[in-house]
């Protein structure tokens, strides 16, 4: 992380936010403002990648909670934290572009894992990769993660979910043991 930004700053979202996460979510993700960043699905998919109904059902989930990050009183990233038993689940991840590749990923992913660890206790963090997103998988191997070879099918056909430009994408599980 660039020396002389300011530390993030992390709290729950709430409804508030959604609308932010949203935007902040497609810009990271889907058209041409994402390819400022590295972690652009803009070749693959098109679309939207995700909603306000969406990403409201993860605020106000009880089991979930979705972590806005600020720097200088803006949201500039969020991820998903959802308990599901012995695990949680790590989603919905997002840095703006404009701030992708100078370490505030990094920063969020270990601080996502401890609030898991310290909130319900679980010893493994799980999240689904497309499984074609060879450069993003190999920035999670580098945080720890290990690909699992198990894969779950893309929903074509629900462009909730993105129109795909490929006939080959399916989710592969990425597991990681918390300390």
């Amino acid at each position: 992380m660039d020396i002389a930004a300011p530390a993030p700053t992390f709290r729950d979202a709430t409804a508030a936010d959604v609308d932010t996460l949203v935007e902040l979510i497609e810009s990271a993700y889907r058209g041409d403002s994402s390819r400022t960043g590295w972690t652009t699905e803009a070749d693959i998919l098109e679309g939207r990648r995700t909603d306000p109904e969406g990403v409201l059902a993860v605020v106000e989930a009880p089991d979930s909670r979705m972590l806005a990050v600020e720097q200088d009183g803006r949201v500039v990233a969020c991820c998903q934290l959802q308990h599901r038993g012995e695990h949680a689940y790590f989603g919905m991840f997002a840095v703006s572009p404009s701030l992708q590749g100078g370490g505030l990923g990094k920063v969020i992913i270990a601080e996502a894992e401890r609030i898991a660890q310290e909130t319900w206790g679980v010893r493994e963090m799980h999240m689904t990769v497309i499984s074609v997103r060879n450069d993003l998988i190999a920035w999670y191997e580098r945080r720890g993660y290990r690909r699992t070879g198990r894969m779950t099918p893309f929903p074509y056909g629900d462009e909730r979910f993105g129109i795909p430009r490929r006939d080959d994408l399916r989710f592969e599980l990425l597991v990681k043991e918390l300390g």
